[in-house]
């Protein structure tokens, strides 16, 4: 069964063809996959990796954790699902109030 396994502290210059070829040394590499900004395209410096059994990903695991790629040190662990992540709290509020054309960004004043 395939294992999905979650990669932090990626050197900037790391493409998902050397993330690839870095983890194929550990077992089969189903898929690698360096996260980029989407305005810009640079990368976020994580990406996931999926190995084809969990025998593979945990070799990868042991082989990568702590350990240097691209002048970086990884983080190397099992990815969560998305469903098993806390929520996020913070950031932009998208609930209808304040903000722009919200109306409460203001006060309530119209005399500007």
């Amino acid at each position: 069964m395939e294992k999905k396994l979650y990669i932090g502290g990626l050197s900037y210059n790391t493409t998902d063809t050397g993330l690839k070829d870095a983890f194929s040394q550990a077992g089969e590499v189903v898929s690698a996959t360096v996260i980029t900004d989407k305005m810009s395209g640079r990368s976020r410096g994580f990406g996931f990796v999926e190995m084809a059994t969990e025998e593979d990903a945990q070799k990868a695991i042991d082989m990568w954790n702590g350990k240097e790629l691209d002048g970086r040190t990884l983080v190397v662990n099992e990815a969560k699902p998305m469903s098993d992540r806390p929520k996020r709290t913070g950031g932009f509020d998208r609930g209808g109030r304040g903000g722009f054309g919200g109306g409460g960004y203001g006060g309530g004043r119209r005399d500007y």
